[in-house]
């Protein structure tokens, strides 16, 4: 395909600029994305063990509802029977009771204790899964959703503009560079094809990304649009149906069969029950269908008559209407929540690749802009492009340090500190603060070198504090099914020690010109 050249330098500024103005930012989305594709595991490895007694059968969830609504008369406006007890879920019953603040919710699960007692703990999820998804959502940004949510959205546009633009100047060259990999002394030409071949072949992953990005950000204008002009008078809601003459809700384990009964392969996780001041219960059922993509990327859920156990199923994928059906399908795409396990690990390794073509695309302008040698001088290269390679290194590495050392601290922090999340939080900027700094005062080689070890480091931390689990040292502790989390986190230290010994052996024997030399 043969397109003009003024064009093409249009079209390849238009790459550039935005890639370097967004870059930073979406390497940490693409990372803390990709983590999040098991951000339940993650939360299970990471919250602390209960002190309930083991659940009960869920035979006995309803005398066990009953127990806790004589107690705790607040948990009828709205409560959850759990099917499905796990680490991080461990409660058979749970509820909300409202805090101090007006947003503020403490949740609490209930159980039976050894002598029939009734026992009640406020939950102890762990807050670092939720940080790397907030870190995802808001592009690393410290600031509130409201501010760093449209900015998102600005970096997503621009993300889709950089798709185009870059696809375009590809175009004419494509049938010969789209399977080179030129491997040689041209590091320029050999990070080129890398980026070029990356994002070629992810290109409609990145799309999907891109566009479901935008819609994420700007839902509340697009929801009021669709209001004003599909809904003008609201949404009518129909009227819940009153409770049949002397009807009872269904017990749980019968309710359980009767879903069963109705949405074959459907794994039901629990039912949530709401109880009106007129004793009304309105009831839903949450779990998953491996087959089928969800809008709420870990779950679905939908409503139950409680009395009858007839399921609605209309807030279920592959039976929604066309309107909501392509909206779940964009959600479901963005999440990769469909097709289990294979479909996560694939996300997983598109996240990654999607983080080293955005640090690729910042080394390819620095590396483009190096004044090369013509003499026995070397060159002074450019403020900027030593700027922007230490930025690029330490943001990049500041992310994965700091996201290593978050993780590492959930096993010991509960233990110390009462208030987790602000810890969390303020452990992952410190370190990504510093990694940043670092980069600047000991300059891109060096400084990608010695981050790249103190990142290995972190990231071995993961599994040793799950070892130091296994003894109780420091109040840490190690569940049974966590050797997933610790031994993922295990296998990327060799990968981060390789690149750091590559990045050494490139700062010692690469062009004397460069700021990536030592």
């Amino acid at each position: 395909m043969k397109i003009r050249s003024d064009i093409i330098k249009v079209y390849k500024d238009v790459h550039i600029w935005i890639g370097i103005a967004s870059g930073l930012m979406l390497f940490i989305a693409f990372y803390a994305g990709a983590i999040t594709m098991f951000e339940k595991p993650l939360e299970r490895w990471a919250t602390p063990p209960s002190t309930l007694s083991a659940a009960p059968p869920l035979e006995r969830a309803d005398a066990l509802v009953e127990a806790v609504l004589a107690a705790h008369p607040q948990a009828a406006a709205r409560y959850f029977v759990s099917v499905q007890p796990a680490a991080d879920q461990p409660a058979r019953v749970y509820w909300q009771e409202r805090g101090k603040g007006r947003r503020e919710f403490k949740e609490y699960g209930a159980s039976f204790a050894a002598d029939g007692s009734l026992q009640v703990e406020q939950t102890r999820k762990a807050p670092v899964a939720q940080l790397v998804d907030t870190l995802h959502q808001l592009v690393g940004l410290p600031f509130p959703d409201a501010v760093a949510r449209p900015i998102m959205g600005a970096v997503a546009l621009a993300y889709a503009v950089a798709l185009v633009s870059g696809l375009i100047v590809l175009l004419p060259t494509i049938a010969r560079d789209v399977f080179a990999l030129r491997i040689g002394k041209n590091i320029k030409r050999l990070w080129l094809d890398v980026h070029n071949a990356l994002g070629l072949f992810s290109l409609p992953f990145h799309v999907v990304i891109a566009l479901t990005s935008v819609v994420f950000a700007f839902h509340d204008p697009f929801y009021d649009a669709q209001d004003a002009v599909v809904y003008p008078n609201g949404i009518q809601w129909g009227e819940h149906e009153d409770a049949p003459a002397g009807g009872r809700v269904l017990l749980a384990a019968e309710l359980l069969r009767r879903v069963e009964v109705q949405l074959p392969g459907f794994e039901v996780y629990g039912f949530g029950f709401q109880r009106d001041q007129e004793g009304h219960v309105e009831a839903s059922v949450s779990g998953l269908d491996v087959r089928r993509g969800t809008r709420a990327r870990t779950y679905m859920q939908t409503h139950l008559d409680p009395y009858t156990g007839e399921v609605d199923p209309h807030d279920l994928p592959g039976r929604m209407e066309g309107w909501d059906e392509a909206v779940n399908a964009f959600f479901a795409l963005h999440f990769g929540s469909f097709g289990g396990n294979p479909v996560r690990w694939l996300y997983l390794l598109m996240g990654l690749a999607g983080a080293v073509l955005f640090y690729s695309g910042n080394l390819l302008w620095v590396e483009s802009r190096r004044r090369k040698r013509k003499g026995a001088e070397t060159p002074v290269q450019k403020r900027s492009a030593w700027a922007l390679a230490c930025l690029t290194v330490g943001v990049s590495l500041g992310c994965v340090a700091g996201i290593s050392a978050t993780l590492a601290a959930a096993k010991w922090l509960p233990a110390l500190v009462g208030d987790l999340k602000a810890w969390h939080t303020g452990i992952y900027y410190a370190v990504f603060v510093a990694a940043v700094a670092w980069a600047f005062a000991r300059g891109a080689s060096r400084g990608a070198v010695e981050l790249l070890v103190a990142s290995a480091v972190l990231t071995l931390l993961i599994p040793l504090s799950s070892l130091a689990g296994h003894w109780n040292i420091g109040g840490t502790w190690s569940h049974p099914g966590s050797w997933p989390v610790d031994a993922t986190a295990l296998l990327a230290v060799p990968v981060l020690l390789h690149l750091a010994r590559h990045t050494r052996r490139r700062m010692r024997q690469g062009h004397n010109d460069s700021v990536w030399v030592q």
